[in-house]
């Protein structure tokens, strides 16, 4: 087990490696940078003085000087400076990796809370008229856009109560928290919660029909037990992969959410770092979802042999 895991690590570095060579060319191939875009945003260009903020900025140098002063840099800790606002990107990042965090939590608790029972419910009342209604709650609920189903959420709130939700910074009690965060996060959690409900279902539907889950029944034991220790227990699985997927990939819906309820999270700030073209910004913020996405993968695979103790990491 412990070769296994020091294995992982060194792929995990590995990859976080490649991850970062693809960040850092691939934004130098898109066509113009700050400096073009201060610029444009002028109406004029004078050459020297556009020499002059690019030799501050160090966009002049070559791309693997640039490069390693970056990764260099990430290495002591120290992830340089806006282009927009001259502050270090660390200072600009650090406050709002809690307000993602805190919605990304909810939105995940939200998704499992949800989509699991709901969809050992589907499995056992399968054919059922609640089979039925269930099914076309996921399926909606992979139809619908969250950007959508955030404008209809704040037009509800105004209609209901003429106003709509305002984003509270500074929460003071868990329940001005929860309310800062709750509909946000239902908003870009419905989606996770409809496909770990089908996920959870199919799963189950699966299990249910294996011989030991029959021979549970004709022992005697109760629906409940039968369910859930027999039967979740083994269905699990799949369903752990997929809330870790979506738990890695949450940032994509979190993008669209944070910019419709105004919320000034890490997403946000990314959308406004890449249309600036604020180089170090979207290097450590996309750096710092490949880490979540890494770990979340690596987090999985260890809660496999948690739930499952006939797998086993040995050499």
């Amino acid at each position: 087990m412990f070769a296994y895991i020091v294995r992982r690590l060194a792929l995990m570095l590995l990859t976080l490696f490649g991850i970062s060579i693809v960040i850092f060319f691939l934004l130098r191939i898109v066509p113009g940078n700050i400096v073009d875009i201060l610029f444009a945003a002028a109406g004029y260009v004078d050459p020297a003085d556009k020499a002059n903020l690019e030799r501050q900025l160090g966009v002049d140098q070559p791309l693997v000087v640039q490069y390693l002063h970056w990764i260099g840099g990430l290495l002591h800790g120290d992830l340089g400076y806006s282009y927009v606002s001259e502050k270090p990107a660390l200072d600009e990042i650090l406050p709002r990796i809690p307000i993602t965090a805190r919605l990304a939590g909810l939105a995940l608790l939200f998704s499992a809370s949800v989509g699991i029972p709901l969809g050992v419910l589907s499995a056992v009342k399968q054919g059922s008229r609640l089979d039925y209604a269930l099914r076309v709650v996921s399926l909606s609920g992979l139809s619908l856009p969250s950007f959508w189903l955030g404008l209809l959420i704040l037009t509800a709130s105004v209609a209901m109560f003429g106003e709509i939700p305002i984003f509270n910074p500074d929460p003071k009690t868990w329940g001005e928290l929860f309310a800062t965060y709750c509909i946000p996060a239902m908003a870009v959690g419905f989606r996770s919660s409809a496909l770990t409900m089908r996920i959870t279902r199919s799963s189950m539907l699966e299990v249910l029909r294996q011989d030991y889950i029959r021979t549970a029944r004709a022992k005697g034991a109760s629906d409940a037990s039968v369910n859930f220790h027999h039967a979740l227990k083994n269905a699990i699985l799949p369903v752990i992969t997929v809330v870790g997927i979506e738990a890695a990939f949450l940032i994509g819906g979190l993008i669209v959410t944070e910019t419709v309820f105004n919320i000034p999270g890490v997403a946000r700030f990314l959308v406004e770092a890449i249309r600036w073209r604020d180089y170090p910004i979207v290097q450590n913020l996309v750096m710092l979802i490949a880490v979540v996405v890494v770990l979340a993968n690596f987090t999985v695979d260890m809660l496999y042999a948690v739930f499952d103790p006939r797998i086993r990491y040995s050499d």
